[in-house]
């Protein structure tokens, strides 16, 4: 996740006040460029959460994924797969995809809803719900949603449509969290950095760990 949509993310919002939940569990996100992350080491650093690229589009499989995702489960991580939005598909295509090859939720308690990576080239907000309501109605939970407030604002018109229904994974690089975008109240997950020292990106939950484990649960 990241690169060409955080460049400007400091400039571009100033934190504000949140309806923040109780406490904070850090965690990161990774992908087939960090192939051979050390996941306990990660755990044992104090990371209780990993979010690994599993497909793009509609053509693309992460090849490093079912082992970081198997790493992560016997590290002992709450964790979820993620899906990079490049639009080769339409929005159903590649929700269908994605939950082919290792996006799919189980309520298990240590298993993250699918998270849709919006930071290419704009979808519509017409796209995104199409994704959202299939992968919705073949797990039972909606995609967690992660943008930047300014790709947000650009590709959607800073849609509200999405707050009632999908978390927000908020890509803000700055030392404080960015107001949320499309009127969230609060983001669930906030990357705040691409350096973490296990690999990755560097991330928050808005909440304790028993929240977390809540979320894992739909």
């Amino acid at each position: 996740m990241h690169r060409s949509i955080l460049l400007s993310l400091a400039a571009s919002a100033a934190a504000a006040p949140l309806a923040k939940r109780s406490g904070t569990v850090y965690g990161f996100d990774v992908s087939d460029y960090q192939p051979n992350v050390n996941m306990q080491a990660a755990y044992n650093s104090g990371l209780r959460f990993v979010f690994i690229k599993a497909t793009q589009g509609t053509d693309y499989i992460s090849p490093s994924f079912n082992s970081q995702y198997t790493d992560a489960t016997n590290a002992g991580f709450i964790r979820g797969g993620y899906h990079y939005a490049d639009g080769t598909g339409d929005g159903s295509q590649e929700a269908d995809y994605f939950l082919a090859h290792g996006g799919g939720w189980s309520d298990d308690g240590i298993t993250l809803p699918g998270m849709l990576d919006l930071e290419a080239d704009c979808k519509s907000v017409s796209w995104i719900q199409t994704f959202s309501d299939t992968y919705h109605s073949r797990t039972g939970v909606y995609p967690i949603l992660y943008s930047s407030p300014s790709w947000w604002e650009q590709c959607t018109g800073n849609s509200d449509a999405f707050v009632n229904t999908n978390p927000l994974f908020m890509a803000c690089y700055n030392s404080e969290p960015c107001t949320p975008q499309g009127d969230w109240p609060y983001y669930t997950f906030w990357q705040y950095n691409d350096d973490n020292a296990n690999g990755g990106d560097s991330d928050q939950f808005n909440g304790d760990y028993a929240q977390l484990q809540a979320i894992a649960r739909g």
